[in-house]
């Protein structure tokens, strides 16, 4: 299925965060397919999969979410982001808590613009890449920008924790 090509830049809380940060992007529009996932996003788009980051919610044993950045085909070492933690267990959050948590629906998640503060963890391999695309914060809605920004716009955790 092609992208969809339309000017008409969706203003969503992350297209906000972003405006307000004075980071540039390029908005990349297409068919949002259900449990597409990175690979869809990639292959519509025509990019290379590792280039799509992921915005994934978890929640701790202790029941506080984390978001962890990473890269379309690859998956979280629960174990290790504990052990980052410095908690027991890790396990990804349920729908419901993690869009009451960031505001975002399912499939639509942004790291910019979350409803609630809560640690970001990036893969640290993501930071050696031209450009990423990341969500914009609406399903079928990803935004292309420099690694730096996301660097110098959100508090980062740089991590090793792909699988």
């Amino acid at each position: 299925m092609p992208a969809v090509q339309s000017m008409k830049v969706p203003v969503t809380q992350a297209v906000r965060f972003l405006r307000a940060n004075k980071i540039e992007f390029v908005p990349h529009l297409f068919e949002y397919v259900e449990k597409g996932g990175a690979s869809h996003s990639a292959e519509v788009l025509g990019l290379d999969e590792h280039s799509v980051i992921k915005t994934l919610i978890f929640e701790t044993t202790e029941g506080d979410p984390v978001a962890v950045l990473m890269h379309g085909g690859k998956e979280v070492s629960e174990k290790n982001l504990a052990r980052h933690l410095g908690v027991k267990s890790v396990s990804p959050a349920s729908q419901q808590n993690a869009q009451k948590w960031t505001g975002y629906i399912f499939g639509g998640t942004s790291p910019f613009g979350m409803k609630r503060e809560m640690p970001v963890f990036a893969e640290s391999t993501i930071f050696g890449l031209e450009k990423i695309w990341i969500n914009g914060g609406k399903r079928g809605f990803l935004v292309e920008i420099e690694p730096s920004d996301l660097k110098r716009s959100l508090e980062v955790i740089e991590v090793e924790l792909a699988i």
